[in-house]
């Protein structure tokens, strides 16, 4: 039997029902806080600032219902990674600070009809070719080297750019959150700054977290929605996760420094200055939202021009046509974005801000933001796991948007950081052991990269879905398992 409260070093949550927790709203809080866990799950949450840190959130003006932290949750800027948190958007609050340096780190995978027998023997071909291809590390170089004019217009257009230019195709966009494109986007409130930083990235993988991994499917839980995805037990898809590099970092950075300049007399009612945020309605609210729209355009054309390369890097090792080996896109979702969403709240329908970082949308079958082509059974969530780990294909649940204003968890979330990471993990034994054990090929940019990433370093995936699924928010529909992965 679960118990009736958890302490966590001051902190007592209480149950509301099984995997739900909350921090009782008191003194200034305008909300309580949840806890979406298991109790294994809290034990290891509790151990860094994830609790004071949602919270600490709960201070937000605008907040509605409830500051969440997902089953993945760890400690971030200010607030979780992990974390969601609704602010009306009238009378609430944007805060850069909340949404996180990375804008649109996001997940895609991309579907085949290869088997993993047909990749047998060409593992070290492909990940070499992969990590040849495709600009990885920290710094410049990418697959398009772009002047100003370009920068802009992908900030602006987001993948229709890259579908005019010859790096997508129609179904790309017809497959992706916002089919690739925020509304509102403003580069003029990107900075030159920003802009001079992304230029040279454009399709670049970058460092930390951040990967391709080409991975076999090994268990499919529903058919019904697997069919609909297109996923078949051992099948191959390639999972790409990174983000807005450089440009997405200096613009969280430029907005973080305006709000200190003006809205201080906010900032200065946080029990946290890294929640920074501007007031609904404010100039820099606008402002920020119209640079925020804009690199989240250029995250996804990042991870498109990644992809589009990657399928011609299969084309060169299986001598075929990307097309015969129907390498399409299942789904892009983003993490680390504000989105201006209308939610139903107490009966009232309200536009709010809806922040989740390190956190993924899940909306359920027949929402209207769903892609036709999954509208009847649900969005697609891609929950990534460890290198030595299983990664999960989700569906939008049905009780996600009562519990989570449409969301759900983002990953396997980390146990250490990096720091702890190197200094119990070496990388060439970590790289040794996947492939002796696991068969699992791994190429990074130096071994320090690859023990930031050992297993060991992240939270059960397993029972991160264990409870996502439990609780209706994101239902299994498969399982994957890396074969090779290239990183920074």
């Amino acid at each position: 039997m679960s118990k009736a409260t958890f302490d966590a070093d001051g902190i007592t949550l209480e149950r509301v029902r099984e995997y739900v927790w909350e921090i009782p709203q008191e003194g200034d809080m305008r909300a309580p806080a949840r806890v979406l866990a298991s109790e294994s799950l809290l034990e290891v949450i509790k151990e860094d600032k994830s609790l004071e840190q949602i919270k600490n959130t709960t201070h937000l003006p605008g907040i509605t219902n409830y500051a969440i932290c997902m089953p993945d949750g760890h400690q971030g800027y200010g607030f979780p990674v992990g974390g969601v948190g609704a602010m009306d958007a009238e009378n609430g609050c944007i805060s850069p600070g909340s949404v996180g340096y990375d804008i649109n780190c996001g997940v895609r995978m991309m579907r085949t009809n290869l088997t993993y027998s047909d990749l047998e023997g060409k593992e070290e071909e492909l990940v070499d070719s992969l990590f040849t291809n495709i600009p990885s590390g920290l710094g410049g170089g990418g697959i398009v080297e772009a002047g100003v004019d370009t920068v802009d217009e992908i900030l602006a257009r987001g993948v229709d750019w890259a579908l005019e230019h010859g790096h997508a195709v129609e179904s790309d966009l017809l497959h992706c959150e916002d089919e690739g494109m925020r509304e509102g986007a403003d580069p003029d409130k990107v900075s030159q700054k920003a802009k001079d930083r992304g230029k040279n990235q454009i399709g670049s993988l970058g460092s930390g977290n951040h990967f391709l991994e080409v991975q076999r499917v090994t268990d499919v839980f529903d058919e019904e929605v697997g069919e609909a995805f297109g996923l078949e037990e051992d099948r191959i898809v390639v999972l790409i996760h990174c983000g807005s590099r450089g440009l997405g970092h200096q613009t969280c950075n430029d907005y973080l420094r305006k709000i200190e300049q003006q809205h201080q007399g906010l900032l200065n009612q946080l029990p946290d200055k890294e929640l920074a945020a501007a007031p609904a309605g404010s100039q820099l609210a606008e402002d920020y939202y119209g640079a925020m729209n804009a690199a989240i355009n250029f995250a996804w054309v990042n991870r498109q021009l990644i992809m589009h390369r990657t399928r011609e890097v299969f084309e060169r090792v299986f001598d075929r046509p990307w097309e015969a080996m129907e390498m399409e896109l299942l789904y892009d979702v983003a993490h680390n974005i504000a989105k201006k969403e209308t939610h139903d709240v107490d009966g009232e329908t309200r536009e709010l801000y809806v922040h989740r970082k390190g956190a993924t949308r899940a909306f359920p079958a027949g929402h209207p933001e769903v892609p036709k082509a999954y509208r009847d059974v649900g969005q697609p969530v891609i929950i990534p796991g460890s290198m030595g780990a299983g990664s999960y294909v989700l569906r939008g649940g049905e009780h996600s948007m009562d519990l989570t204003f449409g969301s759900t968890a983002h990953g396997a979330g980390r146990l250490m950081s990096r720091t702890q990471a190197k200094n119990e993990y070496w990388g060439g034994d970590v790289q040794d052991e996947l492939e002796e054990q696991d068969r699992i090929y791994v190429k990074a940019q130096s071994g320090a990269t690859i023990a930031e990433e050992a297993p060991g370093v992240y939270k059960d995936v397993d029972e991160v879905v264990r409870v996502s699924d439990a609780l209706g928010i994101g239902d299994k529909v498969a399982r994957t398992f890396p074969v090779c992965n290239i990183k920074g």
